[in-house]
């Protein structure tokens, strides 16, 4: 029996962000969350247009054959055109220089899925009902973490927790982490910005994750404890359990949401 994904996905501006700087995609095999950098010109064309790239692959592979195919290569050409693409834009627009984004994708290839991740957006799968973190944060407590100059429980109260040291951002080459994961029937997959997990701990998470029967149910309790929490950013989540049967997909997609459901400005190509 194939293996395939029945998700739900969605965002939320927050307590305290007049805009909403995230954009998701989703379809039978692609999850994929960009968190426009807050603190930058328009955070939200630069999460749009990584977005675009990615629901453009999409469109690009369906119907196909993933069997042997680069999965790892096919996300890492999307987020360079999108870098480029961006790159292109702020050269044409000013207002758009310093824009960026942080990038976390999974495509699937029945239980293989590529993973690209660039920044503090996270993915999380559980399975046998454990809880794994599958990206690792490139922020620089994160490093301080990995050095072990300061403990887990420091970096959660870090006055630079949020400082990133990787990005997609235009006139920069885009550094990904690229890696293959093996999926399994029953996995539930997470796919968020940091709106979520800022305020929610890894235990909050896998407790939601696995208490809610359906993916939809999990993403309205995490954006409401979100919320709950103080709401301090944007929230977008997407919920994905793979399991078999080709009758459980829950839609043809890509199925778009966030700021990228406006096409950026100026960028048809990736509409």
């Amino acid at each position: 029996m194939s293996l395939t994904l029945r998700w739900a996905a969605g965002s939320d501006v927050g307590r305290r962000r007049p805009l909403n700087q995230d954009s998701a995609v989703t379809s039978p095999r692609l999850l994929a969350v960009a968190d426009g950098m807050g603190g930058h010109a328009h955070g939200e064309v630069a999460s749009a247009v990584a977005v675009g790239a990615l629901a453009a692959l999409d469109a690009k592979l369906a119907g196909t054959d993933l069997a042997g195919a680069d999965l790892l290569g096919s996300l890492a050409r999307a987020v360079t055109e999108a870098a480029d693409r961006l790159t292109a834009m702020a050269r044409e627009d000013s207002a758009l220089r310093g824009s960026g984004t942080t990038v976390v994708a999974l495509l699937f290839d029945g239980a293989r899925v590529g993973i690209l991740h660039v920044g503090d957006s996270r993915a999380y799968v559980v399975r046998d009902r454990a809880l794994q973190r599958l990206t690792r944060d490139h922020t620089l407590v994160q490093a301080l973490v990995d050095e072990g100059r300061i403990s887990v429980e420091e970096a959660a109260e870090h006055p630079r927790r949020s400082m990133l040291m990787r990005t997609l951002q235009d006139g920069n080459t885009v550094e990904p982490d690229l890696f293959e994961y093996e999926g399994a029937a029953d996995d539930r997959y997470l796919v968020c910005s940091d709106g979520v997990t800022a305020v929610l701990s890894d235990a909050e998470i896998h407790q939601v994750l696995a208490a809610a029967p359906e993916p939809q149910e999990a993403v309205d309790r995490l954006i409401e404890l979100a919320n709950l929490g103080g709401g301090p950013d944007n929230i977008t989540c997407i919920v994905a359990d793979l399991v078999e049967g080709a009758d459980a997909v829950s839609s043809e997609g890509p199925v778009v949401i966030g700021a990228a459901a406006a096409a950026p400005p100026g960028d048809e190509s990736t509409a």
